[in-house]
């Protein structure tokens, strides 16, 4: 019986987080030959995950520039991609999420006639212009779509409002897939700064903040109020590995230089970023994958965003929107550092994400769309 050729297309490091364990479940199954092109859109931090989890690309479209845009991105991936096509010939092409890869990835394969499988589907914030670009992504990809993996009953419910219901299954979040391999009693952290930290003395934050939508007084206000909660609170410490963009590096640095309970780190790899999870106190952050990857290691969340399109984990009681505010940020930030039972409550709350084995049911509904 003839393999079923299944591309899998990405380009920035969550992607590559999220899409390299069903990479590699697709290879181990007999009915699949796996391939893999990445657009590196993001070149440095997806070439770390891709050194940790030991995978080469098949095709690499290396489209990194200095101060890229979104014109450049899509202009440059869309070219790209019509060459990989053409000498993968695949049966599927597989996209994850909301990236400008994602919808190039899409698209190209549309162009071709080639079915699409989306991974991670269904999400929605009904507001296109936040996160931007990736809610219109999204649903653009949704409209091209054969298959639709949905982590939730939430997002295959958004899919069903929107008329989308052949070709839908409810998978669980790939994500847990990867904490199964990557997270570690015994782990050392690569990054020194990380292997410093006495996590039983101190209470560590770890913070992240790099969308493109809270460029300007959002990132301000967020950062303001990092600065007043290590002021406040002498037992705290705070970790920020700083995205290398340009403008997040400055208002960062400006921010919080020179407070000695927070440390400003460069980007770490996936294994460091998921121990570190592991072992910290609470995360406050603006990603859409720590929302999904803290509480499944019962981590309180508070999302520095107006809004968030995994509203699951907030009814879930695991993560809160703390929005973009400095004083809702301190308020929700000092309630979680001082009521024991607030605390408790998010940390202890159950994880809506799935058990992880998402790749096998992504790979079993695969089976199914082609028998």
């Amino acid at each position: 019986m003839k393999k079923l050729r299944v591309l899998s297309v990405f380009g920035t490091r969550p992607e590559a987080i999220k899409m390299i364990p069903l990479v590699r479940e697709l290879a181990r199954q007999e009915a699949f030959e796996s391939l893999c092109a990445v657009t590196a859109q993001h070149r440095q931090m997806l070439d770390s995950v891709l050194d940790i989890f030991g995978l080469k690309p098949d095709y690499d479209l290396d489209i990194m520039e200095s101060r890229q845009s979104l014109f450049t991105i899509t202009a440059k991936a869309l070219t790209g991609m019509e060459g990989v096509l053409a000498a993968a010939k695949p049966d599927l092409v597989l996209v994850h999420g909301d990236t400008s890869t994602t919808f190039v990835g899409a698209l190209a394969a549309f162009y071709g006639k080639i079915p699409v499988g989306h991974v991670e589907a269904g999400l929605r914030t009904y507001d296109k212009y936040s996160p931007f670009p990736e809610e219109m992504n999204r649903c653009l990809v949704s409209r091209i779509a054969a298959l639709h993996f949905c982590p939730t009953e939430a997002n295959v419910e958004n899919l069903r409002r929107e008329g989308i219901t052949q070709g839908v299954y409810q998978t669980g979040n790939t994500v847990i897939d990867a904490l199964q391999t990557t997270v570690k009693e015994d782990y050392t952290f690569d990054e020194s700064a990380l292997r410093e930290l006495d996590f039983e003395k101190k209470r560590v934050i770890l913070v992240t903040c790099h969308r493109r939508e809270n460029y300007g007084q959002p990132m301000e206000d967020i950062l303001s109020a990092l600065a007043e909660v290590a002021r406040e609170f002498d037992d705290v410490e705070l970790v920020y590995p700083v995205h290398l963009s340009p403008v997040v590096q400055e208002a960062a640095h400006r921010h919080l230089d020179g407070l000695p309970n927070v440390r400003l780190i460069p980007p770490v790899d996936v294994a460091d970023m998921h121990n570190l999870m592991a072992r910290c106190h609470l995360v406050l952050t603006d990603s859409g994958g720590l929302q999904e990857e803290a509480p499944s290691l019962g981590k309180p969340v508070l999302v520095l965003r107006r809004e968030t399109e995994r509203p699951e984990a907030v009814i879930a009681g695991t993560v809160k929107l703390a929005g973009v505010k400095k004083e809702d940020i301190l308020a929700m930030t000092r309630e979680l550092l001082t009521d024991e039972g607030a605390y408790a409550a998010m940390a202890h709350a159950a994880n809506p994400y799935g058990d992880g084995t998402a790749c096998r049911r992504i790979a079993a509904a695969i089976q199914e769309y082609f028998s």
